[in-house]
């Protein structure tokens, strides 16, 4: 029996907010209410202004891939609850692997968005330095091998004593976002066998968007993506990743276990890209329209506006996030006009630790050819 198949409330789906916007957590979600304390009123406003925020500038760079200005982009439209909820629930020491379409998570931990710009159009060699921007990792298109990455610096972690006091205040953990389609990698599930053997500080933070580009998840798996974690030994949860209370409440919980030395833990978020996989994909070849529809019904950020209107949030406060989401998209924009190539000689930067013949000679002779057209016919 598959997800597809499966009715939602058949599901041990931890769900604090309907569809509709009420507040009805589901009986899986008792456990995790306490976590909502944490929260105060500008929290609420905060998780609605990076949704609405980071939606626009998704459109924007989209925008920018079409007119010639980016190689490719990776949306995030539909997701943002998911990335948002878990963000939020990590702390300034933990670590975060990313795949590459958590855009907010990273803007939540200090990233410039114009740093993922410069990354995807080619002008950099990754994108931005970690430990400078909240310990937010590089993106990883290879699919799966952040899962890797991710349990080899929680058990670096376990070895260099950053996890040495159980205190979830102020130990360290580890997350690492990946999609269903990279669950069905081997380094995904290697990296489960490592992380259950060593009970590392970490959480798996798994978002069902229900495609691996053009496979539906129903042909992935047989049964809920969450078990595959209990099938290694590790807790595992199935969340509504359109619902942010939820997302950021199960993630709360986790990472605290993990903090506390409780071992790593499988968050499987449910949620759906509205987009293409990437501005290489066209999502109609394989996909129905009522599909789509059903999912937009379920719109996340529409979801949360429902709810904050229902505490008050009034047309002022929305409108307000409208205006500030439109401004930073220009912003963006008019910065990522700006960027420039880099100076060929980073080619050759960093190839081997000491000067290089080899490499002299190689660098030598490009430009040696580049001088080659100079005034020359075209």
């Amino acid at each position: 029996m598959n997800n597809a198949s499966v009715p939602a409330q058949d599901l041990p789906t931890v769900q604090l907010l309907t569809p509709e916007g009420v507040f009805a957590p589901t009986e899986s979600a008792q456990e995790y209410l306490p976590f909502l304390d944490r929260l105060g009123e500008d929290d609420y406003r905060r998780f609605y202004r990076d949704m609405a925020v980071v939606r626009r500038f998704d459109t924007e760079a989209a925008n920018l891939q079409r007119q010639g200005q980016l190689a490719l982009w990776v949306p995030s439209h539909g997701q943002e609850a998911a990335q948002v909820g878990s963000a939020y629930a990590t702390r300034a020491q933990d670590h975060i692997f990313p795949s590459y379409r958590e855009h907010v998570v990273g803007m939540i931990r200090g990233l410039d968005p114009v740093d993922i710009l410069r990354m995807l159009r080619g002008v950099t060699l990754g994108g931005w330095t970690p430990e400078e921007h909240g310990n937010f990792h590089l993106y990883t298109l290879v699919l799966a091998s952040q899962t890797l990455h991710a349990t080899g610096y929680a058990m670096g972690m376990q070895l260099d004593g950053s996890t040495a006091t159980g205190n979830p205040d102020t130990d360290a953990a580890v997350i690492v976002y990946y999609g269903d389609g990279a669950s069905s990698q081997g380094d995904a599930n290697e990296a489960l066998v490592f992380a259950a053997s060593y009970q590392t500080p970490q959480v798996f933070f798994m978002q069902n968007n229900h495609w691996a580009i053009s496979v539906p998840v129903e042909r992935q798996s047989r049964s809920p993506l969450y078990l595959r974690g209990t099938g290694f030994g590790i807790p595992s949860v199935q969340v509504d990743g359109n619902d942010v209370l939820a997302s950021f409440a199960v993630t709360a919980k986790a990472m605290d276990d993990a903090r506390a030395g409780r071992g790593p833990a499988l968050i499987e978020a449910l949620t759906y890209r509205i987009g293409a996989h990437t501005t290489a994909d066209d999502p109609t070849k394989y996909r129905t329209a009522d599909e789509l529809a059903s999912w937009v019904a379920r719109d996340p950020i529409a979801r949360f506006r429902t709810y904050l209107e229902g505490r008050g949030a009034g047309s002022d406060f929305f409108a307000a996030i409208d205006e500030e989401a439109a401004d930073y998209a220009a912003d963006v924009r008019r910065r990522a006009l700006e960027i420039t190539g880099p100076d060929r000689s980073v080619i050759f930067d960093n190839v081997y630790a000491e000067p290089h013949p080899l490499i002299d000679e190689q660098k030598a002779w490009l430009d040696r050819y580049e001088a080659s057209f100079e005034g020359g016919d075209a």
